[in-house]
């Protein structure tokens, strides 16, 4: 039988064809990843400038020139606590979840995630940030959702019960043309109040622990874990009133500013502006206007998103690059060969 030239050769090389494509294979998921990333970059960078380029500088030096130190001293002391209340909630993610990332990592991821969440909106701060952080951290996809799920719900839960009991007991006098009145308003706190309140009830006494709908499992927290979202939400959401009631240098009452605040919080949600730009002063102006101006009004929102959003923002650009060298120095050391 005659040999085929070159079939020894082909047969040795061809072992080496599927190391090829999957070489190949890392490649192209190495340059697209690159690429992703570079976008995603991109368009963080494109939404920063743009929200700066809409900030008013001088007005914003101008409100906090004219407010008194003790004040302004006060409102970023309640402002730095809210930040850090709103970080601890990531934690009872890493509690519920069991996941071992270590704890200081997981409040610095979600004070950066909260931060770019004020200014930027909810998918590119509150979920683009979490997922990109925690996966270079080495969290699955399916750990990172139901951290972010929990800590939306602890968010929304303590909201909730706050405006929900504002609501009925002591409804604000709302616009003709916003179609609800005081006795609305009141049906819609009860309403509120009762789904915070239930969603304990529901942790604490359900017997089924695990609800499916759709395509996604839901696991149900303890019950003392959720009083402890209801209790940590509730207390965030009331230090924030508070960082605006220093503002207004406590000349309208702690309950009316809270209540505004929670009547804002909602219209700037669902009038999905990034940062509630324009929402949240047009609703203060508005309930506000029989007791202070407009321009005073102005004054004192432009010093709160000085104090709330811009200044942490600052600090999570710090806080983002030390997390991104953290996980790329951790993937090089796990990526090189042992020994090296």
């Amino acid at each position: 039988m005659t040999a085929v030239p070159g079939s020894k050769r082909a047969l040795r090389a061809s072992p080496a064809a599927p190391q090829r494509d999957e070489s190949a294979r890392r490649r192209r998921h190495v340059l697209l990843r690159r690429v992703l990333t570079g976008l995603f970059f991109a368009l963080v960078l494109v939404l920063l400038v743009n929200q700066a380029r809409h900030v008013d500088w001088s007005r914003v030096g101008q409100s906090l020139s004219s407010l008194p130190l003790r004040f302004i001293a006060l409102a970023a002391l309640l402002a730095a606590t809210s930040h850090a209340l709103y970080a601890q909630y990531d934690l009872l993610g890493k509690r519920y979840t069991g996941h071992s990332l270590a704890r200081a990592r997981v409040v610095a991821v979600t004070f950066v995630s909260y931060a770019f969440n004020l200014n930027l909106g909810t998918l590119v701060g509150g979920v683009a940030f979490r997922l990109r952080l925690y996966s270079r951290l080495g969290l699955p996809g399916d750990v990172i959702a139901r951290v972010l799920t929990l800590s939306l719900v602890t968010n929304w839960l303590g909201y909730g019960l706050l405006a929900g009991v504002l609501f009925m007991v002591a409804p604000l006098e709302l616009p003709p043309q916003w179609k609800l009145d005081s006795s609305g308003l009141r049906w819609v706190g009860a309403a509120m109040t009762a789904i915070a309140l239930g969603y304990v009830g529901l942790c604490a006494f359900a017997g089924r622990r695990d609800w499916r709908i759709g395509s996604h499992e839901f696991h149900l927290p303890s019950g003392r874990m959720a009083l402890l979202q209801l209790v940590m939400s509730t207390i965030n959401w009331a230090v924030i009133g508070g960082v605006l009631y220093m503002l207004f240098q406590q000349r309208i009452s702690y309950g009316t500013v809270l209540g505004v605040f929670c009547v804002a919080a909602v219209a700037g949600v669902l009038a999905h502006v990034p940062a509630g730009l324009g929402v949240l002063e047009a609703v203060f102006a508005l309930l506000l206007s029989h007791r202070v101006s407009t321009d005073e009004v102005v004054g004192v929102l432009l010093a709160y998103r000085a104090l709330y959003y811009l200044a942490p923002l600052l600090v999570a650009l710090v806080v983002y690059a030390v997390l991104e060298s953290h996980a790329k120095r951790e993937r090089r050391a796990a990526a090189a060969p042992p020994g090296t």
